[in-house]
């Protein structure tokens, strides 16, 4: 089991991370129509995962922003802000910020994503919610970069992901 911290304070993480290399594992996730998708919807498109716990949080809420804002330079690329919010709050979200260039889906009727990704809180106030990380995807679905933010309350290093979609 891996650890991150929240604010110091250390979380258990269950689950494996993709390595990069390695082919994604399986996905899938609700979107804010309330239907269910997986990868094979995003086919022939190079994927950034924008995993957080929710976009309530003040951290989630400025990667989804600057990721937003990062995607609409990026070629043949789709963004997913993955968390466990209802598709109804991160609609909510999106609508109120004006974010229209990433696509937000929910675990909550697919909690499997949790363990099966690596990013499965599972001790702490937070517990049942992802951890913050980031997994990139070229158009086959093989992970290209990774990075399990290890604080929490920390933003992801986000040139990172952009240099490992070249």
């Amino acid at each position: 089991m891996k650890q991150v911290t929240r604010a110091g304070v250390p979380v258990d993480v269950a689950g494996d991370f993709p390595a990069v290399g390695q082919a994604s594992p399986p996905l899938t996730l609700t979107n804010i129509e309330m239907a269910d998708v997986t990868l094979a919807d995003y086919a022939g498109k190079r994927k950034v995962l924008n995993i957080i716990p929710s976009v309530d949080t003040p951290t989630c809420a400025t990667s989804t922003r600057k990721f937003n804002e990062l995607a609409s330079s990026l070629d043949d690329t789709v963004v997913l802000v993955v968390s466990a919010d209802l598709p109804y709050a991160a609609k909510r979200f999106c609508g109120a910020e004006g974010l229209d260039n990433v696509e937000t889906l929910s675990t909550f009727r697919h909690p499997e994503f949790h363990r099966d990704w690596g990013v499965a809180l599972c001790s702490g106030v937070m517990s049942g919610l992802c951890a913050r990380a980031v997994v990139v995807l070229d158009e086959q679905d093989r992970v290209i970069h990774g990075e399990l933010v290890e604080e929490i309350k920390q933003e992801p290093n986000y040139e990172a992901a952009l240099k490992a979609l070249g």
